[in-house]
């Protein structure tokens, strides 16, 4: 999604815009064991949160020895990768993309390196010597890169909303095509695609308390599979898998339940919707939910299904309800805005952005890669 959301600008300008996967640069046997020890770090309470604090954070030993072992197998197929399809730009929106994308500007004139990542604290894997611009969403984020790399570039930008969602219809439209009641209270719980919280257990209690429920399993099939079964019995489950119709969901809901991901809170305010995030999600996630709680418009609860339940029906008590956006509770310029003014801000040739015409044809021109 991240990629999607820069590359509509970048198009938009009439440049080439080409995705490249991290993981899979790493080869089928790295990509697979880096998959798989993330897991399983991810599996083992406080792993990764010790990971993350004590080296990701620090900069440790530990986290210079992954960040060489991951770069050593990424920069020659990203080296190949731009000797077979040179590109003006390649902007990273992973840590080791990041890492491999810096390694190789030296040894390709022109070569314009950027990163975006949306976490409120950067750790040191993002912050590669090289780069020529560090896109953030907060100051914090700036701050956060600055104590790596004293002067390096940093742009604050709002975090990417993709246009769907200043486009969402209204809750009255979209209820109507949900099939979901216009004065019923209905929440929006999204999984997050690694399992985290109790998606399935919540959305059971939520129904058993008589709330209307939009879930959203994901690529999690396991997940998806259980949320089928309680629709089965319930009328008040509407289950979804992976969907595109993220935006039309939220207009529906009175309040989304997610995790604390700058992509998804961003989304839910633009559509003018109250957040309720969990709790659970370990290392960047937990300095995550203290920026999100500190933006407004956002709640916590404990990663419990009769904890996320009871919250729900506190903020439906306090009369926590669908609300229009206003302008004045986010950024006054549009994210692309911000964006494409940073980037041209390192001499790339891209136009002023603006809204879209769809009617519009642009000719390819300048490459990049994602």
């Amino acid at each position: 999604m991240m990629a999607r959301c820069c590359a509509g600008p970048l198009e938009q300008s009439g440049w080439h815009v080409r995705r490249l996967d991290s993981m899979s640069l790493l080869g089928r046997c790295g990509g697979s064991a880096g998959t798989a020890a993330f897991s399983r770090l991810l599996a083992v309470p406080g792993l990764y949160d010790g990971l993350h604090f004590a080296h990701l954070r620090t900069g440790s030993r530990l986290a210079e020895r992954i960040d060489q072992v991951s770069r050593a197998r990424i920069v020659p197929a990203l080296r190949a990768e731009l000797r077979r399809q040179p590109a003006d730009l390649v902007l990273s929106v992973f840590a080791t993309g990041a890492s491999a994308a810096a390694a190789l500007k030296a040894e390709v004139p022109g070569l314009t390196t950027a990163v975006l990542c949306t976490d409120v604290a950067v750790h040191r894997l993002w912050a590669a010597s090289g780069t020529d611009l560090f896109l953030v969403t907060s100051q914090a984020a700036a701050e956060s890169v600055r104590r790596y790399l004293p002067r390096a570039p940093v742009a604050v930008v709002p975090p990417p909303v993709r246009p769907e969602f200043y486009a969402a219809p209204s809750q009255q439209q979209a209820r109507h095509a949900l099939g979901v009641p216009p004065g019923a209270f209905c929440v929006l719980v999204i999984d997050s695609g690694w399992g985290f919280g109790p998606l399935a257990g919540g959305v059971s209690a939520l129904a058993r308390a008589g709330v209307h429920v939009l879930a959203v399993a994901g690529r999690d099939r396991r997940v998806g599979r259980r949320l089928r079964e309680l629709a089965a019995v319930t009328p008040l489950v509407v289950p979804f898998g992976f969907t595109d119709r993220v935006p039309e969901l939220m207009a529906a809901a009175d309040v989304v339940v997610a995790l604390p991901g700058a992509n998804t809170c961003a989304e839910a305010r633009v559509v003018g919707r109250d957040l309720l995030l969990l709790d659970v999600m370990p290392g960047h996630g937990r300095d995550n939910l203290l920026h999100e709680l500190e933006a407004g418009r956002a709640h916590a609860c404990v990663p419990t299904a009769d904890g996320l339940a009871a919250r729900v029906l506190a903020l439906r008590d306090a009369g926590v309800r669908a609300r229009s956006a206003r302008p004045t509770e986010y950024p006054t310029e549009r994210w692309e805005q911000a964006f494409v003014a940073a980037l041209r801000g390192t001499g790339l040739n891209l136009r002023p952005w603006k809204e879209p015409n769809r009617n519009a044809a642009h000719a390819v021109s300048q490459p990049a890669v994602l």
